[in-house]
């Protein structure tokens, strides 16, 4: 028993069942892969004479008395009574708990686990646990709600695995070469193992299950996507395209556009991810892939989150590709009707090569005549029914996709492991370093000057706010809100300058409004939230200030802090913090030494982990249980490696002894909640 609904167990109800569905329990096979938290070791006696006040301990002691009973007042009565530990006294105190206290003997010697308190001469536990003496047993603790305490659930557990037939899956020769136990002993000895050394092997199997299901799962579906493209491109166009771009393109960026002409030219369909730095050059990396396809005869679509990043891509596009014949085209939700109708028809007979657009390429009156690559700019912000959308506006076509918040390698693997990757890990020449600054709110007036100076010298700037209006400021009077920040900086420190206001909760039009007269120079310094984070190149921008910095991730500070050193004048980025904290100093002083966007999105995932890495989970990643791929990265590395091994020698895993895998494979496909397996 290990399918089916939890109240299959004895003793759980329907009402007992809603609240382990609070839990993210809903099945008995949830239950048996819901590992405990914590564990307590009530094997490991400590002496009474060497328990520290205020600390949880475990101690052996013999009981000089009966307990004696207290009456306080009515519905509170006490027991109270004396043990002891060579010669120093522990006093107990039992609170309305009849059952408990009589089963207490004098002369018999048992377990007290709980808060230690009491003097330097004796001690005192109220309310302890009360254990036979040899009950020198790891107990399981679960997270818990309410009505649900950790000693029920760990009643459930067992009743759940006196019943549970749980299926091997993994053939015995990898079981054997990574050294795991049986499945069914991990999760026996996962809930309670008999000692720690059982614990470590229980939990060595399960964290390599968890890994092995997930990049199994990406590499079935990464192979399953590799069909047969009626696309393929036969001449390769990079030579002639770098000859147009009056800059040399970096080495990173060579090595990118030779993995994508090589998909294209491969017979096979291409799923890419560029994934770059700040201003590492994924345009150029597009364009140059946007050439060789149109000049094979394909069409191809560019789609921004944004109608300002659309046109800030068009814009580079008509400058990278004038005088080749190539026809560019924009489509956002700003074009005429005039316009889009002309537009529309051109794509549909095959006159435009590229449309560069937002969600307006995607409308079911948008059509192609030869749809062959796909490109979606800064992905994460498209859902996958968005890029499926415009995938499906063509047969098949070839897809790349590009992101430009670094992650790990680690963790790349694992989030875009149904991806090839190729990474651009080297920045252009003559782009600017950032000098970054940290201070306190007491240097804003000198901050104010400095960023003026800039002004007055026909540059621009950024001041960065962690919240948008009064209610959220009210919340915590030290964070700074937007709105007012910008009414008291008008009338204030920058009165007689340019100021505009950007936030996520004007409407789009509003918003497209101020990046446009932002962009033009019609507005001096801006004052926004995160909604600049991924944004418009303006060269001019050269200043940032950002406050409260310390409420921010580490790779949103730096994707910030990329708005500025985008054009020839030196660059400077202000962090503004209060926070008296070591870890928030520690986080802020990671981002002023290095502007290696690798190195500080690591540093990231290490402080909040890989489930807040991206926020609201829009990775696709399944939460982790049990693994974790800082603390277990050489699992990670055989996982890998297993992953490999197994389909090197059984593409299709149609072999019998690969049966199981391959049930496996389909479950974690279905759970992603991507494609079935074929």
């Amino acid at each position: 028993m290990t399918g089916g609904k939890i109240t299959r167990i004895k003793g759980v109800g329907e009402k007992k069942a809603l609240l382990f569905e609070r839990l993210g329990v809903d099945s008995v096979n949830a239950l048996l892969h819901f590992y405990p938290r914590n564990y307590i070791d009530y094997s490991k006696i400590t002496p009474l004479s060497e328990t520290v006040l205020g600390e949880v301990s475990c101690v052996k002691a013999t009981v000089f008395a009966a307990p004696v009973e207290h009456r306080i007042r009515k519905g509170m009565t006490l027991y109270k009574f004396k043990a002891y530990d060579d010669g120093t006294p522990l006093n107990i105190t039992i609170f309305n708990n009849k059952y408990q206290a009589a089963k207490v003997k004098a002369g018999e010697t048992y377990i007290f686990y709980g808060k230690i308190g009491g003097s330097l001469l004796w001690r005192d536990m109220a309310a302890p646990e009360i254990l036979p003496v040899d009950y020198a047993k790891i107990r399981p603790i679960y997270r818990q709600t309410e009505s649900l305490n950790t000693h029920y659930i760990e009643k459930v557990v067992k009743s759940a695995l006196e019943k549970a037939v749980i299926e091997e899956y993994l053939p015995d020769e990898i079981r054997e070469k990574y050294k795991l136990c049986k499945l069914s002993e991990a999760i026996k000895a996962i809930h309670f193992p008999e000692n720690f050394k059982e614990l470590y092997k229980a939990r060595r199997r399960l964290v390599f299950d968890e890994l092995f299901g997930l990049q199994l799962g990406m590499q079935v579906m990464k192979e399953n996507r590799k069909i047969a493209n009626s696309y393929e491109i036969t001449a390769d166009c990079t030579a002639d395209f770098e000859k147009l771009l009056p800059f040399s393109l970096t080495g990173a960026q060579k090595r990118a556009i030779n993995d994508c002409v090589g998909d294209m030219k491969s017979g096979k369909m291409m799923n890419r991810l560029i994934q770059g730095d700040v201003g590492s050059g994924k345009t150029a990396v597009a364009a140059a892939v946007c050439y060789t396809a149109a000049k094979n005869g394909l069409q191809a679509a560019l789609m921004a989150p944004t109608e300002i990043l659309a046109e800030q891509h068009f814009n580079s596009f008509i400058k990278m590709m004038s005088g080749t014949g190539l026809e560019v085209a924009l489509l956002t939700g700003s074009t005429t009707a005039k316009k889009r109708a002309e537009i529309l028809s051109r794509l549909k007979y095959g006159d435009i090569d590229l449309i560069i657009g937002t969600h307006a390429i995607i409308q079911d009156d948008v059509e192609f005549n030869k749809l062959g690559l796909v490109i979606t700019d800064e992905q994460h912000r498209f859902g996958v029914n968005q890029r499926a959308l415009l995938s499906a506006k063509g047969n098949n076509p070839h897809v790349l996709v590009m992101s430009a918040t670094p992650i790990p390698r680690t963790l790349a693997l694992m989030i875009y492991g149904d991806l090839d990757i190729s990474v651009l890990d080297e920045l252009p020449p003559g782009r600017q370093e950032i000098e970054t600054f940290v201070i306190g709110g007491k240097l804003h007036e000198r901050a104010y000057g400095y960023i003026r100076k800039h002004l007055d010298d026909g540059l621009q700037g950024y001041i960065v706010c962690p919240l948008v209006a009064d209610d959220e400021e009210n919340e915590n009077s030290s964070k700074i809100a937007a709105e007012n920040y910008a009414k008291k900086l008008k009338n204030g420190a920058f009165k007689g300058y340019s100021v505009g206001l950007l936030h996520g909760k004007m409407k789009s039009a509003e918003k497209e409004a101020v990046m446009h007269k932002f962009a033009s120079g019609q507005i001096q310094l801006l004052i926004s939230t995160t909604v600049i984070e991924v944004g418009v190149d303006v060269p001019n921008a050269v200043i940032m200030m950002i406050e409260n910095a310390d409420m921010f991730g580490l790779s949103q500070l730096h994707q910030l802090r990329g708005r500025v050193g985008r054009g020839k004048h030196k660059s400077t980025c202000i962090l503004v913090s209060d926070a008296e904290g070591d870890e928030a100093k520690a986080r802020l002083g990671v981002i002023k030494s290095t502007t290696d966007g690798f190195k500080i999105s690591e540093e990231d995932l290490k402080l909040r982990g890989p489930g807040d890495f991206f926020g609201n989970r829009q990775n696709g990643l399944p939460a982790f249980k049990i693994a974790n791929i800082f603390a277990d990265i050489d699992i990670v590395r055989e996982t890998k490696n297993c992953v490999t091994e197994i389909l090197e020698n059984d593409p299709t895993l149609s072999l019998p002894k690969n049966e199981p895998i391959k049930k496996e494979a389909g479950r974690i496909i279905e759970k992603m909640g991507k494609i079935e397996m074929n």
